[in-house]
């Protein structure tokens, strides 16, 4: 059985299996191998490794970033869908990002009311980022910040003043709910719409938390 110890008392990890090689051990995963999924997990062991170094300045154990981006990446492993034109890696970190900001969410909903220049999270570089800069930030750059992750109930609360529609496409959009995000195509199969009106929905919402966030700035 794999043990997330392999990947904190290893610093040479397997290298990912090529692209023929994955679909081989993908179609062998589901036809019932069970070493053909451990395979699977422990030759993306060094894609846990390599996101969880964007996590090390939020002050929790790495041996516990790794143990959850694990788990995530066990995850993936069992949801991925190979006939839909995806590699593996790219579902992969995905699900283990989403994996440990879930944990990082539920560590930090005892705290108290946040400082505006608290730090609450890190960008795609890894740097801080405070709730001030971002009620500061200008409305094309609100996607990004959300991916972010920062307070995901001090988020919510704003959400919650914006419509119905809105608040669902954002939700469902930025995985705001249950951590994982959805393509507009998946939207708009889920609330039967096209994929153009849930674009426009989007960014609509956007606009409405911009304006939102700028008026709190501004109290």
């Amino acid at each position: 059985m794999l043990l997330v110890s392999y990947v904190t008392s290893s610093n040479a990890f397997p290298l990912p299996f090529s692209e023929e090689e994955e679909q081989k051990y993908l179609l062998q995963m589901e036809q019932g191998d069970e070493i053909a999924r451990d395979l699977l997990v422990e030759r993306n062991l060094r894609l846990v490794a390599h996101i969880v170094k964007k996590f090390d300045n939020t002050g929790e154990d790495i041996d516990d970033l790794i143990s959850i981006g694990t788990i995530g990446l066990i995850k993936a492993i069992n949801t991925f869908d190979r006939t839909q034109g995806t590699r593996l890696a790219t579902y992969a970190a995905r699900c283990i990002e989403n994996e440990i900001l879930m944990f990082l969410r539920t560590t930090r909903r005892t705290r108290s009311e946040v400082s505006l220049y608290e730090p609450i999270g890190v960008d795609k570089e890894g740097n801080e980022i405070s709730l001030m800069e971002i009620l500061g930030t200008s409305v094309d750059a609100v996607p990004e910040l959300i991916e972010v992750r920062f307070e995901q109930q001090k988020l919510l609360e704003k959400i919650k003043k914006l419509g119905r529609r809105e608040r669902k496409v954002l939700e469902l959009r930025y995985g705001l709910r249950d951590g994982i995000k959805k393509t507009q195509r998946e939207i708009s199969k889920m609330l039967g719409i096209s994929r153009s009106y849930v674009s426009r929905i989007e960014k609509r919402a956007l606009q409405e938390l911009h304006n939102e966030l700028q008026v709190k700035s501004e109290a």
